[in-house]
């Protein structure tokens, strides 16, 4: 007969043990039930300005920190552009990770295969962006058939159907419109556009798919994610733009897990590279693919999870 352990059998030891284990049990069920069951990533075509939207550097000379002021937020500390007056209503609900840099070629091509790789699987709407010749795009161009307001509902509703993975295209191509590829002069867009057209179109757009999904009980489990292909350069242009710019932009987070009203990671004086906490865009990757329990090539934002 094997030698019995001195503590083996004695009720406080029992009990010890049984506490131990109740304790871990809550605990599981907790991470288990914050795992996301839903993805829904925009797609934020052209690339936005960290600058000019939600990383704003007002301390800036005027030819980086750009013609919007910063705004505050429902939450302390967390400050954003102007042209989002309703994301400021609802930053309790995202979080944005301010130190993202990316090792791809600085072209919209090479930047977007990235995501449509980690999005292969996805259901898109409206359909695929296309990065054709402003001659071509001129000609093809169409009025999109929904707004992005419009499309973010459809893939909430896709989601309550029972969709898992959805993904919107905010714009099918950047030429010959407003989009976030501010350049500064046509077939591109200019800074002005952002206050005028494409920043209203996302704040009413990303904004009411999280009232939506949180009014329906969804957003605990539906992940959202907010990614261009790239930042904007942190000096403005001789057009009055930025160009595209890899080292540093911001993405934002919400629901599946998520704990809003957080910011991660932070960019330099300029906005031009990650000041701390530095994120490759694989970790961004890796960060949904962990939410939704699927299988990671890199480490996730551990710090982001509720």
């Amino acid at each position: 007969m094997p030698p019995t352990h001195p503590a083996m059998g004695r009720p406080d030891m029992q009990r010890r043990d049984f506490l131990r284990t109740a304790a871990v049990v809550p605990v599981a069920l907790q991470a288990a039930a914050l795992r996301a069951k839903s993805c829904i990533f925009l797609v934020l075509t052209g690339g936005p300005s960290q600058l000019d939207t939600w990383d704003p550097k007002p301390d800036a000379p005027t030819d980086i920190r750009g013609p919007f002021r910063p705004i505050r937020t429902n939450i302390s500390g967390m400050q954003i552009s102007e042209v989002f007056p309703r994301m400021a209503r609802h930053a309790d609900k995202y979080a944005l990770i301010r130190s993202v840099y990316s090792d791809s070629s600085a072209t919209h091509e090479d930047a977007l295969r990235t995501i449509d790789l980690a999005t292969a699987n996805y259901a898109m709407l409206p359909g695929p962006v296309g990065f054709m010749g402003s001659r071509p795009a001129l000609r093809d161009a169409k009025p999109a058939s929904r707004t992005f307001a419009e499309n973010c509902l459809l893939a909430a509703r896709r989601v309550e159907a029972g969709a898992r993975l959805v993904r919107v295209n905010m714009f099918e191509t950047i030429f010959h419109r407003a989009t976030w590829d501010s350049h500064g002069s046509r077939p591109f867009s200019t800074i002005a556009d952002y206050r005028n057209t494409v920043a209203p179109a996302f704040d009413l757009g990303f904004t009411t798919l999280l009232e939506h999904l949180s009014q329906r009980g969804l957003l605990s489990t539906t992940l959202v994610v907010a990614a261009g292909e790239f930042g904007r350069s942190p000096r403005i242009n001789p057009t009055g733009g930025r160009d595209h710019w890899t080292q540093c932009r911001t993405v934002l987070m919400a629901g599946g897990g998520i704990q809003g009203g957080q910011i991660y990671g932070s960019s330099d004086a300029m906005g031009a590279e990650p000041k701390d906490n530095p994120v490759g865009f694989e970790r961004i990757l890796a960060t949904m693919n962990h939410a939704l329990d699927l299988p990671t090539a890199a480490e996730p934002i551990h710090q982001l999870f509720v």
